[in-house]
């Protein structure tokens, strides 16, 4: 047995026995496509595993994340700092070695993968970060960015429709330095793919614009060398290579959906030893290996040490450049600079009109924000202003990721992982559904991407209730560590931006479709998540009315008319439940104090998540059904975004909390309610 056929073996079998000792796992895709993932990690990888994060090291993603044991077995052998301890902790708490590749968890690992298709969606943002740095900073002497993406994929990511989405933004793009891998071995959970997917992938590729190669022998690791080398040599055109494989090699279970999903089994992985004539115990790598995989060590160290050299020569002839490069990489925007996007602008405006200029304010300043919409940037206004656009040709900020909001997200979370863009990217609220998956991702992560969200409520108006956001406010506030903000205002917009860009979390700014009165009463407190805008003449207010975004400047007026009928109101603007809820316990009894327990919440979409700030004894003036096609004004008024109605409900809910039954006078009609 050669020392490549021994390694081939050992990263099987490392990967199967921490499979059987976890008791739970993947074994399937770690036997199949081990030779494909051995030979691009010995071979071509541009990669230092002493230093795993140097700045130029090609990129890869394991999209089919469920072969989790293959990456960790491939990193504990070529030396990312993975020991054989970890590996016998594979799936268990606080391990380095989670069930999925996690991003800042184990060394290697570049994006957190597992669900299908967002891989390879995060690969290609990878490939265009990598693109637009290399046109920003190589100078024809000296290229500083000069990287490839390589993503491992099976058959569950191209049944995907993300994968087709990202697949047709890379092959319009010309992505030449992006490479995947298809690990096809046509078995899926249920059995063959023959049940539910029989198209030919290739054909789709190549119409996509793509580069295909086929090796038809997964166990020939010089025919999967050459294709990578061919890939490697098409500068216009994304590689895809397809390798097939057989699930599960060399164990009784070869070729069936039974070595997907499960461990092998004691007596099936006894007998896949033999099969492989493998000698060793169980997470025991033979001296032969260790010796074999050393002799790679200094061709890694001189991947760094050679980038390095280019680093200090460019720094030298180029120095402006590479001071705005490490900028670049820093990625940090100063808000002390902008204190201007606070300013109020003279005349009622849209939050979308006021993002616009904001966002285009902060980019002026810092050019790496970069980012665009799923077909929408008019609408959602986000273009920025002389960026140019990203095309083959050209490297611009504006990047027209077509109708693709699943794979938009995605590739948005691939862009600042690789490091050098602070991106964004745009839809209309109602259709943040299609990004949501994504946008899980992005906070599973801690990925400060900013989700611009226009056309935010049932001011849609004509276009119905399909286009209509009721519920996306409350599925987005649904995931941990995301901001949902929903400003009220210009200033409160400013605000948006500023936590979004400070913070180390995803954010959704949603934004109206509509005009929106600009109030004297908002500011930087908005920060704070919730605070007080218009404040009660007595200590205790009787009522407080929560509310954001259109419906504060209906909140306002509300206070006015019932300080008529003597009901002395406070108004709090809550553009940001997650900000306001992190404050402290003193700072949040401040602005919502626990013994007012009379309280009215006012937002145009879903009442759910209302109910935590105004109890029991509160009311919500919200939107539970699905809207209907009709005019904005007509719309509100019909569901009852109204100063009148926002006033019976105050006066409903101080009857119920017993607070001003003796001044209040009660009407039929009011009981009637």
């Amino acid at each position: 047995m050669t020392n490549e056929e021994l390694t081939v073996s050992t990263i099987r079998m490392l990967s199967v026995d921490a499979i059987e000792k976890a008791n739970s796992g993947h074994p399937g895709i770690c036997l199949g496509a081990a030779p494909m993932a051995y030979t691009l990690f010995s071979r071509h990888l541009k990669h230092n595993p002493k230093n795993p994060n140097f700045f130029d090291r090609d990129r890869f993603v394991l999209s089919a994340g469920h072969g989790s044991a293959l990456l960790y077995s491939l990193l504990h052998l070529f030396g990312y700092g993975l020991t054989k301890e970890d590996l016998m902790r594979f799936r268990q708490h606080t391990s380095k070695t989670p069930g999925h590749p996690e991003h800042g968890v184990t060394a290697g690992v570049e994006v957190s993968t597992g669900p299908l298709g967002q891989g390879i969606a995060n690969a290609v943002g990878f490939a265009m970060a990598e693109r637009i740095l290399a046109q920003k900073f190589n100078m024809p002497d000296c290229n500083l960015v000069n990287h490839y993406t390589y993503a491992l994929c099976g058959d569950g990511c191209m049944m995907e429709g993300i994968e087709n989405e990202a697949a047709s933004l890379a092959g319009t793009l010309k992505l030449g330095k992006l490479i995947v891998l298809y690990d096809s071995n046509r078995i899926t959970i249920e059995g063959s793919t023959d049940l539910a997917f029989t198209e030919d992938v290739g054909a789709r590729h190549e119409a996509l614009g793509w580069q295909v190669l086929r090796v038809n022998d997964g166990e020939d690791t010089d025919a999967i060398s050459a294709a990578i080398t061919l890939a490697k040599s098409e500068t216009q055109k994304p590689s895809l290579i397809i390798v097939s494989t057989k699930i599960g090699f060399g164990s009784p279970l070869e070729g069936t959906s039974k070595c997907h999903g499960a461990p092998l089994g004691e007596a099936n992985v006894k007998a896949l030893r033999k099969a492989l004539g493998y000698k060793f115990k169980p997470f025991e790598v033979a001296p032969q290996v260790t010796d074999y995989l050393a002799e790679f060590a200094p061709v890694f160290a001189k991947y760094e040490s050679d980038w390095n050299k280019i680093v200090k020569s460019y720094k030298t002839k180029y120095p402006e450049n590479y001071e705005e490069f490490q900028r670049w990489r820093r990625g940090t925007i100063d808000f002390s600079e902008l204190d201007h996007i606070y300013d109020m602008p003279a005349k009622n405006e849209a939050t979308r009109a006021s993002s616009s200029r904001i966002l285009n304010e902060i980019a002026a300043k810092n050019p790496f924000v970069i980012g665009g919409s799923a077909d929408l940037a008019p609408s959602n206004m986000v273009v920025l202003a002389d960026g140019g656009d990203m095309s083959a040709a050209e490297a611009g900020r504006n990047i027209h990721f077509g109708i693709r909001e699943h794979a938009m997200g995605a590739i948005c979370n691939g862009m600042y992982l690789h490091g050098g863009i602070l991106p964004f990217c745009a839809t209309f609220t109602v259709f943040s559904d299609y990004m949501k998956a994504a946008i899980r991702m992005s906070a599973l992560q801690n990925l400060p991407i900013v989700y611009v969200l226009s056309h935010d409520s049932i001011g849609v108006g004509e276009d119905g209730p399909t286009h209509q956001p009721i519920d996306q406010l409350e599925m987005l506030r649904a995931i941990p560590n995301i901001k949902v903000f929903r400003p009220a205002d210009s200033k409160e917009t400013a605000a948006a931006y500023e936590s979004a860009w400070t913070g180390n979390s995803p954010t959704a700014i949603v934004l109206s479709r509509q005009g929106l009165k600009q109030l004297e009463c908002t500011g930087t407190n908005a920060l704070y998540g919730g605070y007080i805008v218009e404040d009660s003449e007595k200590p205790t207010p009787d009522v407080i009315l929560i509310s954001n975004g259109s419906e504060l400047a209906l909140a306002v007026e509300a206070k006015r008319m019932l300080a008529q009928d003597n009901i002395d109101a406070r108004v709090v603007s809550m553009p940001c439940m997650e900000l306001f809820d992190i404050q402290t316990q003193k700072y949040r009894e401040s602005v919502l104090p626990s013994n007012v327990r009379a309280r009215v919440a006012i937002e145009a979409g879903r009442s759910t998540g209302w109910y935590k700030y105004v109890g029991l004894d509160g009311e919500c003036c919200c939107i539970d059904a699905f809207g209907m096609s009709a005019p904005a004004d007509v719309m509100f008024e019909i569901c009852g975004f109204t100063a009148d109605n926002v006033v019976k409900l105050a006066k409903k809910t101080l009857r119920t909390a017993n607070k001003a039954a003796a001044f209040i006078p009660v009407s039929e009609d009011e009981d009637a309610e």
